[in-house]
């Protein structure tokens, strides 16, 4: 037993053996809550006792909620990011199929150059169809 300096008794946290926590652990996959009769149970053939493995659970069940809503933020991003992709592909579909169309030599200029504003170079290439006699290079 510990004191503290006013000679009181100190609190000591209580360390648990590999095969109490393995216990504890098996015990929480299968069930997140304990009912009495089974932390008592639980808590006498670990040699703890039942306010131990009271405060076991609801520090363990705090951690899996943790985890498990980070786990969950990070799918939301994901399917978020997937969806904001898809979506975006979807809005250009149009502007990519006049894209990819041959250019007619008697288009509007203008067209052309919005065109290749709005595309990367290098990223499949416009196709110029030559002037009608021309060889291409």
């Amino acid at each position: 037993i510990l004191l503290d300096k006013d000679g009181k008794r100190k609190h000591t946290r209580p360390t648990f053996s590999g095969q109490q926590i393995f216990a504890l652990e098996k015990t929480f996959e299968q069930t997140k809550y304990l009912a009495g009769p089974e932390r008592a149970r639980l808590a006498y053939s670990l040699g703890m006792t039942e306010s131990q493995v009271k405060v076991w659970f609801q520090n363990r069940r705090t951690k899996w909620r943790k985890k498990h809503a980070a786990e969950m933020a990070t799918a939301k991003k994901k399917q978020d990011s997937e969806t904001e992709r898809l979506k975006g592909s979807s809005e250009n579909e149009e502007e990519d199929d006049d894209y990819n169309k041959p250019l007619d030599p008697n288009s509007d200029d203008e067209k052309i150059t919005q065109l290749l504003k709005k595309h990367k170079p290098g990223s499949g290439g416009l196709l110029l169809h030559p002037p009608e006699g021309e060889a291409s290079v």
